[in-house]
């Protein structure tokens, strides 16, 4: 077998594409901060799309408290932590939030906590309450008027506040 040259004109150029591993569609790191914070709102990848495209949401208005929290937390990953603390501190006290939210809380965000969760007994709808010296149960009727409770322990109800 022979081979055989071809000659090309000094002015032309070639390029040789190299073989390239496929790509994920992970996006930017501002991309993956502005995707996680609408994940933690709740939001799915297509609704942000939607949303976007109906203007519903403004993209770019978040890109630029994503870049400053990358550059604050160092990592993409930390960013992602600190936004999940903040929405999950949020979130217990029924409070909206924003990225600019965890540069707000970011000297104190080892130290948040979701709100407890406080349960209130009751007894047929109406509140009761714990005398410490007297170490009763009492009801407080719908006058105002607190009643001792004879009834067992199983019939208070607990509830959510």
């Amino acid at each position: 077998m022979t081979e055989q040259k071809l000659k090309l004109p000094k002015d032309k150029k070639i390029k040789v594409a190299s073989p390239a591993a496929p790509k994920e569609d992970k996006g930017t790191a501002i991309q993956e901060i502005v995707n996680h914070y609408f994940y933690s709102k709740g939001l799915t990848l297509e609704q942000i799309k939607d949303d976007a495209k109906k203007k519903k949401i403004i993209y770019s208005r978040f890109t630029r408290p994503a870049k400053q929290l990358l550059d604050l937390a160092g990592s993409v990953e930390q960013a992602k932590t600190a936004i999940n603390k903040v929405s999950e501190w949020a979130k217990s006290r029924r409070l909206d939030y924003a990225i600019e939210t965890v540069f707000k809380k970011w000297l104190e965000i080892d130290k948040l906590q979701p709100k407890e969760i406080v349960k209130k007994p009751f007894f047929l709808d109406n509140p009761m309450v714990w005398s410490q010296t007297k170490q009763k149960w009492f009801v407080v009727a719908e006058d105002g008027e607190w009643r001792e409770f004879a009834g067992d322990d199983k019939e208070i109800e607990w509830r959510v506040s």
